[in-house]
């Protein structure tokens, strides 16, 4: 993998030194992997990665998919990059063995998919999607589907899509009109006829994979042939395009959607039942379809984030390598001789550092949530997982976004050019605030569901390991000012908490986001000390000095705004809930 990738150094000492993989290798279901195989996967991965997935990533961009009569198609060079992918058997690698799989922890999943990520995330993106839906298949259908819709997109060979959002409803799912009425019962269960539009249905339609599996939200009718109002109703159904018998079911792709970024990625408005009704047969039972959707939900939001991660590293990469090679101005009072490196100049290295420490904090924080995965089976972090969710989604993708930024900044003029990789990875990135829901209604389900209703039982389990994490480094005379910061900042948390707790009805919610923001980057505080004290022990190679650095970096320059967001949030402030409509 080229330089600006990804450190593999850095990305080993993450799962390694910090995150202990290795312990996941004794466990059962892991037990055929060492550090050993898993490196040999790693290092196919960037070889493909780097190989087939990055040589495209600026052709994938100008070349938009495009839709005629026969469907759509997207550029040769994204279906050769997946086919190569498909031929080393990486969709596999998550699953386990008896499902045709290689058994990897997901730690090590997301390791593997940073690294496309990175090279091309537009590319990358059909892989996510059909292993999230590959996996809610396995989960939550019966043998006969997992065999006739999940095998093959274990394979590679079809590929997956969630289908949620339509066009007069958007995220508000309760409102979907998607019906589904019945339509008697087969070996693969009980099947429906699905009529209704959905939008923004990334890879709804290509000409890479032999099939493609739509996983359907749908109202199937009540009693009085009406569809069940609100999101009680909703049932989830897989939808193939083509159907077992080698048919073309009732699904048409009506546009494509033109984003700023992620063109490689179809993003299309599908129409089903056009011609009398799409096929669809139902997943579990009815009315089951948001519960069993959030666990695609929640690995995408990891995933989602990862990918904000993934581009925030590469950008912050690229303006590292700029600086070094770009030589102009001069110190400060020095008139003649040659200009100095960009590199040395203070404001550019202030950029610098806030890149890495939103760039390696965001992976720092999805590789955390990565390992809480593997570990879910265990109450405490499976409630743990259930808070950083929606920050593991929203963190990076926020501040990810803000580094892209930073990097086009530090280009100056020829950031802005698309003769420069920092303008497309900026763009590519600005979709990640708002897909799979926006930084907003991420906030809403943080402090509703997760702290507010769950009575912060998340919260209790964090408290706990970021007493943990300032307890070793008050230890350290370098870091202890750094552990008296967090553990007061998590103190703010929990007095905020407490005071939205008392907070009447609905006003609890009216500054959620500026919450969200406080606790991510109290939470990245947490995880950046974390790996600080390992760091402090390992001695001065640059990669533990620059671990420091940026570590330092965060505590003095970003922290700090915890207190001003969570006071905000104290104030009950209503300047923005209560403003009229018409002052805007």
């Amino acid at each position: 993998m080229t330089d600006t990738l990804l450190d593999r150094r850095d990305l080993e000492f993450l799962l390694y030194d910090w995150l202990h993989a290795e312990q996941l290798y004794a466990r059962p279901q892991f037990a055929e992997h060492s550090r050993e195989s898993v490196a040999a996967v790693l290092d196919l991965a960037e070889r493909i990665a780097a190989d087939w997935f990055l040589p495209h990533y600026k052709a994938a961009d100008q070349q938009e998919p495009w839709l005629d009569a026969s469907g759509v198609h997207v550029l040769p060079a994204v279906r050769e990059a997946l086919g190569h992918y498909t031929e080393v058997g990486l969709f596999a690698a998550g699953f386990a063995p008896e499902q045709g799989g290689m058994g990897l922890p997901y730690l090590v999943q997301s390791a593997v998919a940073v690294g496309f990520a990175a090279a091309n995330a537009a590319t990358a993106a059909f892989v996510m999607l059909t292993v999230a839906n590959a996996r809610l298949i396995v989960q939550f259908g019966s043998p006969a589907q997992i065999e006739q819709f999940a095998r093959p997109q274990i394979q590679g060979r079809w590929f997956g899509t969630m289908c949620l959002s339509e066009p007069q409803a958007g995220s508000s799912l309760a409102d979907i009109r998607t019906r589904a009425d019945p339509d008697g019962e087969d070996r693969l269960g009980r099947r429906y006829r699905l009529s209704g539009n959905k939008m923004w249905i990334s890879a709804g339609d290509q000409d890479v994979s032999e099939n493609i599996v739509h996983l359907v939200l749908a109202k199937v009718p009540g009693a009085d042939g009406a569809p069940v109002e609100g999101t009680k109703g909703i049932s989830l159904f897989i939808v193939p395009k083509v159907l077992p018998d080698g048919t073309a079911n009732d699904v048409s792709v009506a546009g494509l959607n033109h984003k700023m970024g992620y063109r490689g990625t179809p993003n299309c408005l599908l129409n089903f039942g056009e011609r009398g009704g799409a096929l669809g047969w139902l997943v579990g039972e009815t009315g089951q379809g948001l519960p069993q959707m959030f666990q695609m939900m929640n690995e995408a939001r990891i995933g989602v984030g990862l990918g904000a991660a993934a581009l925030a590293y590469r950008g912050y990469r690229h303006a590292v390598d700029y600086a070094r090679e770009r030589r102009q101005g001069r110190p400060p009072g020095v008139r003649g001789g040659a200009p100095m490196p960009l590199i040395g100049h203070a404001d550019i290295k202030h950029m610098l550092l806030a890149q890495k420490a939103y760039a390696e904090g965001a992976l720092a924080l999805c590789l955390y949530c990565a390992r809480l995965v593997d570990d879910s089976g265990d109450p405490e972090a499976a409630s743990l997982l259930a808070l950083l969710t929606p920050v593991a989604k929203s963190w990076p993708a926020e501040f990810g976004l803000l580094a892209n930024e930073l990097a086009i900044q530090v280009h100056g003029g020829y950031g802005y050019t698309r003769d420069f990789d920092v303008e497309q990875l900026y763009r590519d990135n600005r979709l990640n605030p708002i897909h799979e829901g926006t930084t907003g209604i991420q906030a809403i389900d943080l402090l509703g569901r997760k702290i507010l209703r769950d009575r912060g039982s998340g919260l209790g389990v964090a408290a706990a390991r970021v007493a943990r994490t300032a307890a070793l480094a008050a230890g350290s005379a370098e870091l202890a000012p750094h552990a008296a910061a967090l553990a007061a900042a998590w103190q703010h948390v929990a007095a905020t908490v407490a005071l939205l707790e008392r907070a009447p009805g609905v006003t609890a919610f009216d500054n959620a986001t500026a919450f969200l923001r406080a606790l991510g980057h109290v939470v990245v505080a947490w995880l950046w000390l974390d790996q600080a004290v390992l760091a402090v022990a390992r001695g001065t190679e640059p990669l533990f000095a620059g671990k420091l650095r940026a570590c330092r970096y965060f505590f003095e320059c970003e922290l700090p705004l915890a207190r001003l967001w969570l006071d905000f949030v104290a104030s009950r402030s209503d300047v923005s809930a209560a403003a009229p409509a018409e002052q805007f």
